[in-house]
């Protein structure tokens, strides 16, 4: 197959990068990422003759994880967490902000790999410690990243594959450590990383309420305030009367209430604009516009609106949390603002879209699967399960799915 002899291909080719750089402890510039490069040139010329990773003290990582609100979140999606691993055959490990991992689940050969490299409880993944790996690149980053076979420069873990995306605290922002999904380098799936951003933001909406936060279902009961949908379409209603807003408007509008904290001016330009070359002043206009539209009520410094918010994004995985998937597939309007270039929200559209997703594919019920292929048509698959799933048992809805099938695959 094309695709295994072009996995090959690039296996080899990390494979002699990392050679000639450690033959010649310099380049090969044109042959790696350059995050790569500048964190092997970083690291200690001890890490290529590691036979494991570092342990921190068992007692100190125990008392580490029981105190940390990561504990809690990993207990609440624990069973989706595990159900990843099993059926990836992956090891999934949750870190702390120095990249102590604090707790792993491993699918069966996986488990035995990561055991013997101690990718477990108390190891140590810091880049003065074994190198750049997908962990500590999410963290000094703060964004999603893969690490591909001997990209790695200690040898142990050249036959991985790591996808990681750093866990932040909802409220604060801050960096609470990185999930990490590994497996074997040769099977290395495109949907890796949109896998593990998906599994970051399913720890961070179950982390522990903080006081002062309002809840999904304090903001659903308030019957005044802010209704934005942003899935499939853009619709802002403010105390029952719909905004005329542009397109920008309704991408920062959907940025701030999608953090309910706030975001700083720096914060908001990087989640809006990105690497695009747009000045601060050029956003500070928007947001004057935009404040202007609200009522005066959006807070600077840091910007936060100032008033009750429901989104339709929160009504949908609220109902994936709750276990209500028709629910959650009768709130999801699409992907979230189609076209858009922020790269936040586009973060948010892979979460959501994943999730949703593999919801239904867990449980594909018949007039589901018919709402959610409205909704995304070219999805065979999902029609394909739930066509398997009925067999040879009547449905009303068979005719239908078949004709769906039947028309995304011309």
């Amino acid at each position: 197959m094309a695709a295994d002899h072009d996995l090959r291909q690039r296996h080899r080719a990390s494979v002699r990068a990392w050679n000639a750089f450690i033959e010649r402890s310099e380049g090969p510039h044109d042959q790696v990422r350059p995050e790569i490069l500048t964190s092997w040139q970083r690291s200690s010329a001890d890490v290529p003759g590691l036979s494991a990773a570092p342990l921190a003290d068992e007692d100190d990582t125990r008392e580490m994880w029981a105190t940390s609100p990561l504990q809690l979140a990993v207990e609440r999606v624990g069973e989706d967490l595990r159900r990843t691993a099993e059926d990836g055959d992956l090891v999934v490990a949750v870190t702390d902000e120095q990249t102590r991992i604090l707790w792993t689940y491993g699918g069966r050969v996986m488990r035995r790999k990561a055991e013997s490299v101690n990718f477990v409880a108390g190891g140590r993944w810091d880049e003065s410690s074994v190198g750049v790996n997908a962990l500590n690149l999410a963290l000094r980053q703060d964004s999603p990243a893969m690490v591909f076979s001997a990209e790695h420069l200690a040898p142990i873990v050249h036959n991985w594959v790591c996808w990681a995306a750093p866990v932040h605290d909802p409220v604060t922002g801050r960096q609470l450590g990185v999930i990490d999904l590994s497996t074997t380098w040769d099977r290395t799936h495109p949907i890796g990383l949109a896998t593990a951003r998906m599994m970051a933001r399913l720890i961070e909406t179950a982390l522990p309420a903080q006081p002062g936060r309002p809840s999904a279902d304090d903001r659903d009961a308030a019957a005044e305030g802010l209704l934005l949908r942003v899935l499939g379409s853009a619709e802002a209603v403010l105390d029952g009367q719909r905004l005329l807003l542009t397109r920008r408007q309704t991408e920062i509008l959907a940025l701030l209430a999608l953090s309910p904290s706030g975001l700083s001016l720096e914060t908001l330009h990087a989640h809006l604009y990105g690497d695009e070359p747009v000045t601060v002043s050029t956003l500070k206009a928007e947001v004057s516009h935009l404040r202007a539209a609200l009522g005066g009520r959006l807070a600077s410094r840091p910007y936060r609106l100032e008033m009750p918010v429901r989104t339709d994004v929160d009504a949908v995985l609220g109902r994936l949390r709750a276990g209500d998937l028709r629910g959650a597939v009768a709130a999801y309007g699409g992907d979230l603002l189609p076209g858009t270039n922020s790269p936040r929200l586009t973060e948010v559209a892979d979460y959501v879209a994943v999730a949703v997703r593999e919801a239904v594919l867990a449980d594909p019920q018949p007039d589901v699967v018919a709402r959610y292929s409205d909704l995304v048509p070219s999805d065979v698959e999902v029609v394909e399960v739930c066509l398997a799933r009925l067999g040879d048992v009547a449905h009303p809805l068979r005719p239908l799915l078949r004709g769906r099938l039947a028309a995304a695959r011309r």
